[in-house]
């Protein structure tokens, strides 16, 4: 985006105010668009997550790691979809996959030819999968996942964590919110140890799960400690209660997703985003003696529907995906280059003296606007002045991300583009240092 660049500010406040009047202003259909949609659609959007202030960029078109925006503006995407948009925004064989079953049908009202063949491919990926079902969210993965333990333990209580995100009627950001689904949950602290383990005991007669993202992307691309995720396999095993790991977003992170890197294997695991080749997917499996209760053939089955659970455009995607572009190859290469990028950001930092730092594990990271350490999402509070300043400071440098600092990569990122980012982030603490170090 070629304006007029930001000019030197004595303070966080007056540097935003700089930064929303030039986005402002080379943003007016963006504005225009967000103030029309608002008459049919409350704040103008249908998605909280991507609203932010003044107003978030409408697109238009994406190829490849490109977006387009309503004004002619193009941006390196360094959001990536909250993960889901792993394969970038025309990957040939995606493409060719969801074309060519187009024309067979969109509806078909019945199994097809590519669900078992996707779940095949999961189940040799996934060490904890012996079988699977597909659903259209990671919400409703989550949801289907915790109702199978309570279900097949007839216990009641899910033991989750302070600062989670298991979708949106689990969402525990300042603690539980408001649109969450009405179940009797138990909140200990991520790495906790000793809490965690004190709770688990506690309450193992009530716990029909204990549920976790290995490591937390929502909450601030924070990792599970090793002895901690040990501790929960141990001490759910112990209690009989189902160890559910959210890798909605961290199966990407390694050819059999963190469960298989780090060596600790759920009960079950939930799946979404990137699976389904940038379409709508969700999936949750686990091992054979829960998973059997949802056989259709047999007395007193779990019952468990949705209309485009399998549908055709996802699953013909997905196995596209999977078979041929994020192979065991190309994860852990994605995977090396965002551990390098994360390493060169916080270089960045370091030589500036700005107290930033990213965090993070592979192809998720995330900026911290502190430089304190974090093992919890306590530990990395909301700076929200200087989070909307970074944020549409990198949009005007033409590098789209997350409000919050929230970055993942997609496969057609190069390493060029990666020093466009870094370059940029370079330029902001320049031109922002005497601010940013006070």
């Amino acid at each position: 985006m070629q304006i007029e660049a930001g000019r030197r500010n004595a303070t966080v406040e007056s540097a935003l105010e700089d930064a929303e009047r030039r986005y402002t202003a080379a943003n007016p259909n963006s504005l225009a668009r967000m103030e029309a949609a608002q008459s049919v659609m409350p704040g103008g959007s249908t998605r909280t997550i991507l609203h932010f202030s003044p107003f978030p960029l409408t697109f238009v078109k994406g190829e490849g790691a490109k977006l387009h925006d309503a004004d002619g503006h193009v941006y390196l995407d360094y959001l990536g979809e909250y993960t889901a948009g792993l394969y970038g925004h025309s990957n040939p064989a995606i493409l060719d996959a969801v074309r060519g079953v187009l024309d067979s049908g969109i509806t078909l009202g019945g199994p097809n030819l590519y669900e078992a063949e996707l779940a095949t491919l999961m189940c040799q990926r996934y060490p904890s999968l012996d079988l699977v079902r597909f659903c259209n969210s990671g919400t409703e993965a989550n949801l289907n996942a915790f109702c199978a333990a309570r279900a097949v333990t007839g216990c009641a209580k899910i033991l989750l964590f302070h600062g989670a995100y298991h979708g949106g009627c689990f969402t525990f950001a300042a603690g539980p919110g408001a649109m969450n689904a009405p179940f009797d949950v138990v909140l200990a602290d991520y790495n906790d140890i000793e809490g965690t383990q004190a709770l688990i005991d506690q309450h193992a007669g009530e716990l029909a799960a204990v549920g976790l993202e290995p490591m937390m992307g929502a909450g601030g691309g924070i990792p599970a400690s090793p002895d901690f995720l040990a501790m929960l396999r141990e001490r759910t095993e112990k209690h009989g209660i189902v160890l559910v790991f959210d890798e909605v977003m961290t199966s990407r992170l390694a050819p059999g997703g963190l469960q298989a890197k780090r060596g600790v294997i759920p009960d079950m695991t939930t799946f979404g985003k990137y699976l389904g080749g940038g379409l709508t997917f969700g999936a949750f499996g686990g091992r054979r003696w829960i998973m059997d209760r949802f056989d259709a053939r047999k007395p007193g089955a779990l019952g468990h529907s949705g209309t485009y659970n399998n549908n055709v455009l996802t699953m013909a995607a997905g196995v596209a995906g999977l078979r041929h572009v994020f192979t065991p190859e190309a994860s852990i290469a994605l995977n090396e280059s965002g551990d390098r990028l994360r390493a060169r950001l916080n270089e960045v930092f370091q030589k500036q003296a700005i107290p930033f730092q990213v965090t993070g594990e592979g192809s998720i990271n995330c900026i911290h606007f502190h430089d304190r350490p974090v093992r919890r999402p306590a530990d990395a509070p909301a700076r929200p002045e200087l989070q909307a300043l970074f944020q549409l400071e990198m949009i005007l440098r033409g590098i789209y991300l997350a409000r919050r600092g929230f970055i993942t990569l997609c496969l057609p990122l190069t390493e060029d583009d990666h020093d466009r980012f870094v370059a940029a982030v370079e330029d902001f603490c320049e031109v922002h240092a005497p601010i940013l170090r006070h």
